[in-house]
């Protein structure tokens, strides 16, 4: 009888320890799980971060190739925005001083209305809908700009406003963000090393919260 209770003892103690074994896998499964959730999330973060740098220290490279009676302030200005950028690196755990060029403009909007004027030939008996047809694929009213470019923020206060290396100052473009159907139209008031490169202000009426980066953008000039 003795032994008999000996092994049922030792039985009991074998599956409460599997159980905690198990019940500790499932644990770290979800702790791994919950960390790379939250990587990816920093990852955004810093990725928009570093664009923005990166479109700022563009901006003086180009100043600094061709220099004009206003260069100087506008680095200036500039510099002051990398500053306040390295500020936000190092407070979301980024690399500070991390810089990548990721606003470059695409290449122009015709190759995909040519592409749907092309495909309209072969819907028979309709030979005046092709242009009404490629209406709707618009957020707008305006010309579609910069097809592919993403959209972050230069850094700097004021008003909504927008700068550009495309466009003059007193062009008026809206920005548009597919990922929440936010959009915000201003006006162009400075030069930039990107197509349409958004104050905080700006950036602010079209961002989701916690990205500083707009990968899935329509840009529209409207004046």
């Amino acid at each position: 009888m003795s032994r008999r209770r000996t092994l049922s003892t030792k039985k009991k103690v074998a599956l409460l320890v599997t159980a905690a074994a198990v019940a500790g896998g499932g644990a770290f499964v979800m702790a791994a799980t919950s960390n790379a959730a939250q990587s990816a999330a920093d990852s955004t973060v810093c990725q928009g971060l570093a664009t923005a740098l990166g479109n700022n220290e563009r901006f003086i490279a180009d100043q600094k190739a061709s220099p004009d009676a206003q260069s100087q302030a506008r680095i200036a200005n500039r510099e002051a925005v990398i500053a306040q950028i390295k500020v936000q690196q190092e407070a979301s755990g980024c690399v500070v001083g991390e810089s990548a060029q990721g606003s470059q403009a695409a290449p122009p909007a015709a190759p995909p209305a040519q592409s749907q004027e092309a495909a309209q030939p072969a819907q028979p008996a309709q030979p005046s809908q092709p242009a009404e047809a490629a209406q709707p694929a618009q957020p707008g009213s305006g010309q579609q700009v910069c097809n592919g470019s993403t959209v972050t923020l230069s850094g700097e206060g004021g008003a909504p406003a927008a700068s550009s290396n495309q466009f003059p100052v007193g062009t008026k473009l809206k920005v548009t963000n597919l990922d929440n159907n936010k959009s915000t139209t201003v006006e162009v008031t400075s030069v930039s090393g990107s197509c349409a490169l958004l104050n905080n202000a700006a950036f602010e009426q079209v961002r989701e919260p916690g990205k500083f980066l707009i990968r899935r953008a329509v840009i529209e000039k409207v004046g």
